[in-house]
């Protein structure tokens, strides 16, 4: 039988690139196709029981627990990284062992087919974390590499600002979208440092903690083509909101 499935939205940044005069929403609440970026990812995400969805949130939460009240929510009270808000949400699940899905809340294009087809490959292959990738027709600047191995297992995930030339080649992106089991993120969160040049957390870590430890880490890669684009800056807010419009 499969476990549990739960899921975390990391939904607790401010977006300061996308700040403007007069708009002070947290991130999650700034408007594509009339309604907030987290509407488009919980829409996607319906086939997992209200109840059963956990909400980090921190910057100005208050607008984000008015817009959607009947969410679970945890508090990040500082942005200590994404590892830092898995974490936070994960203690508020209390001694759950499922299935956990983590995704941010500013990924509006991710399709339910998607996460679903995540789930599944995460099932099938019994693994305790599996990774999102993607191929996508966009500049890749901004997006994490994944490094495979030569039987093509995953390896890890580079950051694009610490990519070599060759490594910034590489086609396949991260998309900061997982399918974890709980016991298993939660003992390896337990080792993540924040010895890097922001003093965070960073979730990116975990995959490779897990190796380490001897469990099994996959990857589902799909051509995702602009379901790729997290909204972090003017720019990206207007494609998706034209892409959205669209359908």
């Amino acid at each position: 039988m499969n476990k549990p499935i739960k899921a975390i939205i990391l939904a607790a940044g401010k977006g300061k690139r996308l700040q403007q005069e007069g708009v002070d929403a947290p991130k999650v609440m700034r408007l594509a196709a009339g309604e907030p970026l987290l509407r488009h990812v919980l829409r996607a995400l319906d086939f997992i029981p209200t109840e059963d969805v956990m909400l980090v949130l921190g910057y100005k939460k208050e607008q984000v627990l008015s817009a959607f009240p009947e969410y679970r929510w945890a508090e990040q009270a500082e942005q200590l990284g994404t590892g830092h808000a898995a974490m936070c949400g994960l203690k508020e699940l209390g001694d759950y062992e499922g299935d956990v899905l983590v995704c941010a809340g500013d990924m509006p294009l991710l399709k339910k087919e998607t996460y679903e087809a995540l789930l599944a490959e995460h099932r099938a292959a019994g693994n305790a974390c599996t990774v999102l990738t993607g191929t996508a027709d966009i500049p890749s600047k901004g997006y994490g590499r994944i490094l495979r191995d030569e039987a093509g297992n995953f390896l890890t995930v580079v950051e694009d600002k610490d990519c070599t030339g060759e490594q910034a080649e590489i086609k396949e992106l991260n998309t900061a979208t997982y399918c974890f089991d709980a016991a298993a993120l939660r003992e390896a969160l337990q080792h993540v440092g924040n010895q890097n040049a922001q003093g965070e957390y960073y979730l990116t870590d975990v995959p490779a903690i897990l190796m380490e430890e001897g469990k099994k880490v996959g990857i589902c890669c799909r051509h995702l083509g602009l379901e790729i684009i997290g909204v972090n800056t003017p720019e990206q807010l207007a494609q998706v909101e034209e892409a959205l419009v669209k359908g």
